[in-house]
């Protein structure tokens, strides 16, 4: 039974009141057309309660805009979508790259401030999130009594003698569905120990983020990144309107998982009577970084599960003994929902 517009229906009821299941719930695959993002493949993705967004094939599966009943949940950059082919790996370039949007992926090698490592330059945040998925298939389609939406592919960061590292993922939800979930395998399909790191950037904005929201979470401790953030480290889980001139603040939680070994974070909004939940597998992704930039335009809250204390970035990240390696064949898997709770 599928619970929607405010009772339970079967399958059978809902297919005699439809001529095509999009009429509630479906993915649409279409091609952004102009600007920087021209040539994106983007796929639409709306599940009949209000819960909509779009997956950019062309950007590893990330996700892009996402709104629920109107109402956007997460925050966009000045950049918006842009194509890989702008892509500037240097330094801080990944920023004019930077979409925001509901999920953008961080690594699969390097999270964190530009370094160098080994004799190699690392730009901000790594590459994979510029990287186009392949094998991408969608299809909607009733398992049982459930009519499930899923989108999968694989996208590739390797270069001759370097790493080749390969992300397969599957973003999986379903009609009457508020949640969102995701799933990653990660494989080292080299013949070298690489490393790995991991950080799944989750970008909330307006109208969700404001004075009034709150993060919640269980945490056995919570460090501030800098001395800017341990100005704010009293308060890392309040927030206040757009400020002028504010610096970025950034902190590191441990959260403390449940019998299950899932962590469970909450961006809510009382005021607005919304918020979403994460809940995610600690077993590979043990710490949460907190991204809290109240700038004005840069109005931004990033809940960011990450699978080291790799804050300072790879060479720091080395130096520390904190380096995640994937030995040749190891494959890592990761999962994650995000859920709108009313």
């Amino acid at each position: 039974m599928v619970t929607l517009f405010n009772r339970e229906w079967s399958k059978a009821d809902l297919l005699r009141r439809v001529g095509q299941m999009d009429q509630l719930a479906g993915i649409r695959l279409v091609e952004a057309g102009e600007g920087k993002a021209r040539g994106c493949r983007l796929l639409d993705v709306w599940t009949g309660t209000g819960l909509r967004f779009q997956v950019n094939a062309d950007r590893a599966l990330d996700i892009s805009s996402c709104d629920f009943k109107g109402l956007p949940l997460s925050w966009r950059s000045p950049a918006g979508d842009v194509h890989p082919a702008y892509y500037e790996p240097h330094g801080l370039g990944w920023l004019r790259s930077f979409p925001g949007g509901l999920l953008t992926t961080c690594g699969l090698d390097q999270f964190g401030p530009p370094c160098q490592d080994g004799g190699v330059d690392f730009g901000l945040h790594g590459r994979i999130s510029n990287c186009p998925a392949s094998q991408v298939n969608h299809h909607a389609s009733w398992i049982g009594d459930d009519y499930v939406l899923e989108i999968t592919g694989e996208s590739r960061q390797a270069a001759l003698f370097g790493e080749n590292l390969v992300l397969r993922r599957r973003i999986e939800t379903c009609l009457g569905s508020n949640t969102i979930r995701i799933e990653d395998v990660i494989t080292n399909q080299g013949f070298e120990p690489t490393p790995h790191m991991l950080l799944y950037h989750f970008n909330l904005g307006f109208p969700l983020v404001s004075e009034h929201s709150r993060l919640r979470l269980q945490s056995e401790a919570t460090l501030a990144r800098d001395a800017d953030a341990q100005t704010g480290l009293a308060e890392w889980d309040h927030f206040q309107p757009p400020t002028p001139g504010y610096r970025e603040q950034v902190f590191i939680h441990r959260p403390i998982p449940d019998q299950d070994n899932a962590a469970v974070v909450e961006l809510v909004n009382p005021q607005m009577g919304f918020g979403l939940r994460w809940t995610y597998d600690t077993t590979h992704l043990p710490y949460l970084f907190e991204w809290k930039m109240m700038g004005e335009g840069a109005y931004v809250v990033g809940v960011e599960p990450v699978n080291c204390d790799g804050v300072g970035g790879r060479a720091a990240a080395r130096q520390l003994g904190l380096l995640p390696l994937l030995e040749p064949g190891e494959s890592r898997t990761y999962r994650l929902a995000v859920e709108v709770i009313l």
